[in-house]
């Protein structure tokens, strides 16, 4: 994992290389709030130690709240490590979140913060807005606002497969030119919210308003390295997404060539 600060707030990147997508960013975020908030936790892989990663950061004691966006498994890795380490941390999500969870592994209910869009949190310092983003792939789907350092919790939201690992852990989605970062959100904006293509347009376009009078200085998705200054630009990327041509993976021949790709091959 790479580790970047954004003043109050560091970086917990990682990436997923996704064949014939590119390379996925997947971040977790601690805002150094004064009662410090974890958002999100990693991918659940054997390979990643998130808590490990996360105390060099701070304390895992010290954390009072993991907010997590939404229950998916790139977002939950190190989710129940970090319940253990922080006794005093509370998880916040919505009802529909905790009973996605509860298929799997319970999350324990003396430790739960329901919120729903449109309420906020105090941690100490700040309050946090929580808002549903325009994209999604989950129901339970929640960012959040930090009016006072303006920076946007998007979570899947504004998501980009990226050419190579590097420019995926990096800290600055900026290094990524202008074109290349507008054809990698809306081809992620159709694999990960598909469904934006047959909704009605008005009604979708409406849900992004409240991003523009937000108007984040810093935008900090799970799927795109930090995003300084360039929230207008990727809110009108966003906007074209109904009309961005539909994704299709790979089919079970293309799965073969892939495989035998893969084969190790004989040298006589």
């Amino acid at each position: 994992m790479t580790i970047h600060k954004l003043g109050p707030v560091t970086v917990l990147g990682d990436c997923l290389e996704v064949p014939g997508i590119g390379y996925l960013p997947v971040n977790a975020f601690v805002l150094h709030a004064a009662q410090p908030v974890v958002v999100d936790t990693g991918l659940s892989l054997p390979d990643r130690n998130f808590l490990e990663a996360l105390g060099s950061v701070l304390d895992p004691a010290d954390v009072r709240w993991i907010w997590l966006t939404h229950p998916d498994r790139d977002h939950t890795g190190g989710l129940f490590d970090l319940l253990a380490a922080a006794p005093e941390a509370r998880v916040v999500t919505t009802f529909i979140a905790a009973g996605i969870m509860s298929t799997e592994r319970p999350l324990p209910l003396d430790r739960l913060w329901l919120l729903n869009p449109g309420q906020v949190l105090d941690v100490g310092d700040r309050t946090l807005r929580a808002f549903r983003p325009p994209l999604f792939d989950n129901p339970a789907t929640v960012g959040f606002y930090d009016e006072r350092t303006r920076a946007c919790f998007s979570s899947d939201c504004f998501g980009a497969p990226l050419a190579s690992a590097e420019l995926a852990t990096g800290a600055d989605a900026g290094a990524v030119s202008a074109e290349d970062l507008r054809a990698g959100q809306l081809l992620w904006a159709t694999v990960d919210s598909p469904w934006v293509r047959i909704v009605d347009t008005d009604k979708y376009l409406a849900t992004i308003q409240p991003l523009r009078v937000m108007d984040p200085e810093i935008v900090l998705s799970t799927h795109l390295p930090p995003a300084v200054c360039l929230a207008p630009r990727m809110i009108d990327t966003i906007a074209r997404a109904p009309e961005a041509d539909p994704f299709t993976g790979p089919d079970q021949q293309a799965l073969e060539r892939m495989l035998a790709d893969f084969e190790p091959r004989v040298v006589t």
